[in-house]
């Protein structure tokens, strides 16, 4: 559905413009988060929006089953959640910072 590759590669040519305006301290954090990354701020916003964009899209995907295989995705969710030693466990223990 969406390409795989960065959209931020040397190779691709880049032929609209995006403006938006910002507050000085949403500049300076997306800033210094850039550097962090060795980008310039343009590249470190065009790659997050792109992959947020992703991730809204991804979320939002249609999937389809046949009426056998929904019957059966309903009886799995209908199921009583089984038996987890290790998720037990890790939710009962208590964190080392408490």
């Amino acid at each position: 559905m969406y390409p795989a590759t960065s959209e931020g590669s040397v190779s691709q040519t880049r032929d609209v413009t995006i403006n938006i305006r910002a507050k000085q301290n949403q500049r300076d954090l997306i800033d210094r988060a850039a550097e962090v990354q060795g980008k310039s701020r343009s590249e470190f916003m065009l790659e997050s929006a792109y992959q947020k964009a992703q991730d809204v899209l991804l979320d939002r995907s249609f999937f389809g089953l046949g009426e056998l295989q929904f019957k059966q995705f309903l009886e799995l969710l209908d199921a009583p959640p089984t038996s987890n030693e290790k998720l037990h466990k890790l939710l009962t223990t208590k964190a080392p910072w408490d």
